[in-house]
């Protein structure tokens, strides 16, 4: 039980981490008349996907493979399912076409990928099934290959625009930039330490962990935001926040994860292509919907997979 707590005080830190991190570099870039689209695009992107990045280069770094693949994958699920199925339950949201036709083909694609890449026994009868240094770097192309993208959206002026930048003094900006880094660093290394630990002394898997409690934990900011834009009526924003943080999951993330330390693909099979039936799920009801629109029925439906699959894991544990 003191496992339990303790690492579920550790995304307190990782949080408030990434809110400090976000918060003191988009501060100080706009102190150097850096456009609000751009710090959008790259330090509020990489700074949300910061409490999923540093818990799996810890994980990655002691040996915990099955919470770095967990994290990700159940993160991209808990995305989808879980976030855009409440969200939509909320307020209707309808997608554009630039996002029906382009994102959610994309995060099939990135769930495509990790199935094929991990999947080496499958593809060339190889010995070892895992995502190899190779593979990491070959994620980290498409990621950059995202990022250009994105990038040409901005320039089109068809990219989301973040909204309002708080303004902080040069020093209160570094300050909070260093205390989001540290903060970051602490509530990662508290996750990882006693996730491990709790699935020792419990007597289960660490996929089971990461693909719960240290998945759903470090998708926290993605939650909030999409809600929230949601309800102000952002719905660009509510519906490209979980898109593009799925794309950074797996093409930047994951993919530096393994190049720290190979990934085997262990008894994570199931969840990789669940992970892959949800993004199609997710393509099938904005596609096939007149006004390309997730509505509530939508998001119920969603819920109630993502809470089936849950029951699933749990009760095989």
């Amino acid at each position: 039980m003191l496992n339990f707590i303790l690492l579920v005080i550790g995304f307190i830190p990782l949080v408030y981490g990434g809110n400090f991190l976000v918060d003191g570099a988009s501060s100080l870039a706009k102190k150097y008349n850096v456009p609000n689209m751009v710090i959008g695009l790259t330090i509020v992107a990489f700074g949300t996907s910061m409490p999923e990045f540093i818990v799996n280069v810890m994980s990655s770094a002691k040996g915990a493979n099955e919470i770095a693949m967990g994290n990700i994958v159940g993160s991209n699920m808990f995305n989808i399912a879980f976030i855009l199925g409440l969200t939509a339950i909320l307020k209707k949201l309808y997608v554009k076409d630039n996002t029906t036709w382009k994102e959610i083909p994309l995060t099939i694609i990135s769930a495509l990928v990790v199935f094929f890449l991990v999947n080496d026994n499958l593809i060339d009868k190889a010995g070892i099934s895992q995502i190899s240094r190779a593979d990491g770097l070959v994620m980290l192309m498409f990621f950059i290959i995202f990022l250009s993208y994105t990038f040409s959206l901005a320039k089109e002026g068809r990219a989301a625009d973040e909204g309002e930048i708080k303004i902080f003094s040069k020093p209160k900006s570094i300050f909070m930039i260093i205390i989001g880094l540290a903060l970051l660093m602490v509530g990662g290394k508290v996750i990882v330490t006693y996730a491990v630990l709790l699935a020792r002394s419990a007597g289960i898997s660490e996929r089971l962990i990461g693909l719960t409690i240290v998945s759903i934990g470090t998708s926290l900011p993605e939650l909030t935001t999409s809600v929230i834009a949601a309800l102000k009526g952002n719905v660009d924003i509510a519906v490209g926040n979980i898109t593009g943080s799925n794309l950074f999951n797996v093409f930047w993330i994951l993919g530096a994860s393994a190049l720290i330390n190979p990934i085997p693909l262990g008894e994570s099979q199931i969840d990789i292509i669940m992970n892959i039936f949800i993004s199609l799920l997710l393509f099938s009801f904005v596609f096939f919907s007149k006004e390309r629109k997730l509505d509530r029925k939508k998001g119920i439906v969603f819920l109630i997979v993502y809470s089936l699959y849950i029951g699933y894991l749990i009760i095989g544990a």
